[in-house]
């Protein structure tokens, strides 16, 4: 496989003079002599996608936002930094590498869109990370290369749903981690609210609150989310223009993607590949294959697509073409399972993530999130296991009604993939051939060292509420909307479990 290094540096850059050195800046100062609509008809040319899971036009978010700036009120630019998709490392890697390209990319995006404040929304727990966007900032700060454009860093939580955009929104502007129905183009409404005198008491959510309108027609300040990847393609593309970009990819998919693999592979890692690279040349590149004396059974990217049948392991990485096998690209990290993994123990695994992880917000999301978990449980236990697949279906149908984000939808997709390209291990369990398995552990990421992934074990003791407690209250996180502002998070500390503990 072609090795390439767009975003993802081979070295790491220690400093802003060492990346200005290597002729880090130029982006900048080339977008900075340009009109911002310019700005954005180059990023539309170019054809970037969103690199956070959904791959939506970047231009076109772009052009959204200027479109819909307020004429009151600074727009802001946050750097989704947020990443917690199981089996994803590429936002952290890159920001391990190399802080600096990514703060470049979010200067001419706030060029773009007229934005006057950049905030990093990453997790506390991300130490590594905070300490090098931190003196990157304070570089920046300290040189001038920042000019006017106000910079900070928010430290949020643990919590699968922080990475929604509108979520990380909320959060930022201290509410709780809850999907919002309203567009994810602003951020600080609640704060404009009490300064025009406009608040109400108990207000936790910004949901109802009207985004400026073309000639700011309203005055609530929109906001522009861009992921970490996204924005670190950003500074080559006006360095070096949109038909640069487009010499690699796809038509549909230019440009590279920085892939994470783990699981059922000889090692784990994460590498900067081109898009449209075949997913089994991916794996084999990055994982180096599987183990003596085994195959490939499926593939997970992430949790929020179905799962890839070893019979399409030949299918580019590309978003077209994943679609097309009824998966997704995803975040670019794809979990291999060999022919030793159950997938109905696979199944019960994201089932119980996303049950846990769901806010409570929509009733089917959460309460008919945990039946499945409970159905799935059961049915890899081999307990009750005709009741529980009995019900399965109609219960996965359902369970996106009125769904508010994605995170159900994400449900109903990878536990379908299940049922319908994996029957066969379902009617193994139905039947009682198969052996009882407990739910495969799907978590957070804490690290890949030494070519073995760490994940975050905590997630085997995290109840529906989201606390750690050895009882399960009850209770809903979306029950927290009536007690207030949010105040400060409490953290437990990680506890590290390494991925062949849990293949073994």
């Amino acid at each position: 496989m072609r090795k390439v290094r767009r975003v993802l540096f081979a070295a790491t850059i220690g400093s802003l003079e060492e990346y200005r050195a290597k002729r880090g800046g130029e982006g900048l100062a080339a977008a900075l002599e340009v009109d911002p609509m310019a700005l954005v008809e180059t990023l539309e040319a170019s054809g970037l996608r969103g690199r956070g899971g959904a791959g939506f036009p970047t231009g076109r978010k772009w052009r959204t936002m200027v479109e819909n700036r307020s004429e009151r009120v600074g727009t802001t630019v946050v750097v989704n930094g947020a990443e917690g998709e199981p089996g994803t490392f590429k936002d952290r890697s890159i920001l391990r590498k190399n802080p600096y390209h990514v703060l470049e990319g979010a200067l001419i995006a706030a060029h773009a869109v007229g934005a006057d404040r950049v905030i990093f929304g990453l997790k506390r727990s991300f130490a590594i990370e905070v300490a090098r966007v931190r003196t990157a900032i304070a570089e920046a700060e300290a040189s001038g290369w920042s000019g006017d454009v106000a910079l900070e860093v928010f430290e949020g939580p643990d919590e699968y749903l922080y990475g929604e955009e509108t979520a990380l929104l909320e959060t930022i502007d201290g509410r709780y981690p809850f999907p919002r129905l309203a567009p994810p183009f602003r951020r600080g409404v609640r704060s404009f609210e009490e300064r025009h005198g406009g608040a109400r008491p108990g207000v936790t959510s910004a949901a109802n609150v009207q985004m400026a309108g073309p000639g700011g027609a309203t005055d609530a300040p929109p906001a522009l989310v861009d992921n970490v990847e996204t924005l670190a393609n950003v500074p080559r593309i006006f360095q070096r223009g949109a038909a640069w970009f487009r010499t690699v990819g796809t038509e549909e998919s230019p440009g590279t993607i920085v892939c994470t693999v783990t699981g059922s592979t000889r090692h784990h890692g994460v590498a900067e590949v081109i898009m449209g690279t075949p997913l089994r040349e991916v794996i084999e590149s990055i994982g180096g294959g599987t183990k003596e004396g085994r195959r490939i059974k499926a593939v997970m990217p992430g949790v929020a697509n179905g799962l890839i049948h070893a019979d399409q392991l030949d299918t580019p990485v590309s978003y077209e073409a994943m679609s097309a096998i009824g998966s997704g690209v995803g975040s670019g990290g794809f979990i291999v399972m060999d022919d030793s993994v159950d997938l109905v123990a696979v199944a019960a695994g994201v089932s119980r993530f996303l049950g846990v992880e769901s806010c409570g917000q929509c009733t089917p999301c959460k309460q008919g999130g945990l039946k499945i978990s409970g159905l799935l449980r059961d049915l890899s236990q081999s307990k009750g296991a005709e009741r529980a697949f009995a019900s399965m279906e109609s219960s996965v149908a359902a369970v996106a009604d009125s769904a508010r984000c994605y995170l159900a939808h994400q449900h109903e997709a990878v536990v379908h993939s299940v049922l319908e390209r994996f029957p066969e291990e379902m009617a193994a369990h139905v039947s009682g051939q198969a052996p009882p398995v407990p739910p495969y552990l799907v978590a957070e990421l804490v690290d890949i060292t030494g070519g073995v992934a760490i994940l975050d074990g905590r997630f085997r003791d995290k109840q529906p509420d989201w606390t750690y407690e050895e009882v399960f209250s009850g209770k809903l996180p979306a029950d927290r909307l009536g007690e207030g502002r949010y105040g400060e998070w409490t953290f437990r500390p990680r506890e590290w479990v390494s991925i062949t503990d849990v293949d073994d």
